[in-house]
């Protein structure tokens, strides 16, 4: 049998580098517009004083490949690589399914005609290379003069090999589903929040219902760029995302990364939880609806959350004290658009907005690694609780997607209980459309309403800007 000739390799990596003959990236890579972490990302591959692989982790869908190019454009117009130190290779490609990162590295010199070896190389769904994290940590410490950046879809291998394999040598970075931030950005509908005086933000007057009408789309069906953009995507996001994204990963990367020999049975697990996010669950309660065994169902829960499709959290009473066995949890989906994919989108008052809003604000703290709870005790429950030092809360905030909290100040009980436990904790509440200090707030100080799609807004913004140190004040400071 013939073995693939190296001129057929080498023209393969000349296509996918266009750069090297004096043109730019992809044409349609240039017009799609970069998300708003590419700065952030951006600035993590040109840190060059620290050797250390960059690896960009996220979901599939989310627009990594893009970003990657994103980011090559940007290098090539600064004037600090000349052509040839870049280089790019997607090992999805058959053609170097049998090359190790050093062997890739070799024939990219070769390709480029250069005669060395790329400065900066970008490895595209690097989980495709067997024992990847072994060969990248290997040709790091070998080659301290080429920095890595590589990423993958196979989020489960990436997030635990990285941690297991890379210690020192990888600076793990997730991209996660669109904030709603990003995705107003995309819409180029920014304006509907606008900047008040005193440096905080409102919606724009009269603006809450369009405001809330592309939140209401965001949960549908806004977690994924081109969901976000295309108008056929729009019109079957059932059909987009289930077989493109949850598909692919259930039926394809799960099983081949730890050997899952009954898909179904995940696929169904899957579903339930994606049915009930944000709503409260037992170990107990899961394994016998689900016909799944305690043992594997925790597996599962593991293998799923490493995957970035879910995001467990986990149960606080109101003293903000753990429980020491975690009888019940709750799970949400990492963007509210996964429900919608698997059993259809939502209105504006359906019986399920409530649980997809308090997803939604979730979805906005994905990225920062921000450690967050829900208390819940016999007569009452807040959404979010964040335990600053000493494991004390720092700020809590219970999200409705109803306007009865402004006006019937029983729906403000649990949070006053907690926030007379916890006075020192800012405290804050969303709502549909009301946006005032409530003035029959029974707790400590003031309580501030927002609507949920302001407030996810502001968060997501925020925290992109910013990072995770907005977690001490929830996200809402500048």
């Amino acid at each position: 049998m013939r073995r693939i000739p190296e001129e057929q390799v080498r023209s393969r990596m000349r296509a996918d580098n266009p750069w090297w003959d004096g043109g730019g990236i992809r044409s349609d890579y240039e017009a799609m517009k970069r998300r708003a972490y590419f700065e952030r990302f951006r600035h993590l591959v040109e840190q060059t004083d620290v050797r250390r692989a960059v690896v960009l982790m996220g979901p599939r869908r989310v627009g990594k490949t893009v970003l990657l190019h994103h980011v090559i454009a940007h290098l090539l117009d600064g004037g600090r690589y000349e052509r040839p130190d870049i280089a790019y290779v997607s090992l999805d490609q058959p053609l170097y399914t049998r090359l190790s990162i050093e062997e890739l590295a070799r024939e990219l010199r070769g390709a480029s005609g250069a005669g060395r070896v790329p400065r900066l190389l970008f490895l595209d769904e690097i989980q495709y290379l067997r024992d990847w994290e072994r060969h990248l940590k290997v040709f790091v410490d070998g080659h301290p003069d080429i920095r890595c950046v590589a990423s993958g879809s196979a989020a489960a291998a990436l997030r635990l090999k990285s941690i297991e394999s890379g210690a020192g040598r990888f600076t793990d970075f997730l991209l996660p589903p669109l904030t709603f931030y990003e995705y107003l950005d995309l819409l180029n509908e920014t304006d509907l929040v606008e900047e008040t005086p005193g440096g905080g933000d409102r919606v724009a007057r009269g603006r809450i219902t369009d405001l809330n009408r592309h939140f209401l789309d965001y949960i549908n069906f806004g977690g994924y760029p081109e969901a976000a953009l295309s108008d056929t995507v729009r019109d079957d996001p059932q059909r987009y995302i289930g077989a493109d994204i949850i598909d692919k990963v259930l039926l394809r990367d799960l099983p081949s990364l730890y050997g899952i020999q009954d898909v179904q049975e995940l696929n169904d697990l899957f579903t339930t939880l994606a049915f009930n996010t944000a709503g409260e669950m037992s170990p107990e309660a899961l394994a016998q609806n689900s016909g799944v065994t305690k043992p594997t169902l925790k597996r599962y829960l593991e293998y799923l959350e490493a995957a970035f499709l879910i995001k467990v959290v986990h149960r606080i009473d109101r003293n903000a004290r753990r429980f020491k066995r975690a009888s019940h949890f709750k799970v949400y989906v990492t963007t509210p658009a996964l429900r919608a994919a698997l059993v259809g989108p939502v209105t504006a008052d359906d019986p399920a907005m409530g649980a997809l809003a308090e997803t939604a604000v979730f979805a906005q703290w994905f990225h920062s690694d921000v450690d967050l709870h829900y208390a819940r005790w016999a007569k009452g429950e807040v959404a979010i609780v964040y335990l600053g030092g000493m494991l004390t809360p720092q700020w809590c905030i219970d999200v409705k997607w109803s306007d009865r909290p402004g006006r019937n100040p029983e729906e403000l009980r649990s949070l006053a209980t907690f926030a007379n436990r916890h006075p020192k904790a800012k405290v804050g509440i969303t709502t549909r459309t009301v946006a005032r200090s409530l003035p029959h707030w029974p707790g400590p100080g003031s309580l501030r309403a927002e609507p949920t799609s302001l407030y996810c807004y502001i968060v997501g913004r925020n925290l992109i800007r910013s990072g995770a140190r907005l977690a001490v004040d929830g996200g809402t400071r500048r």
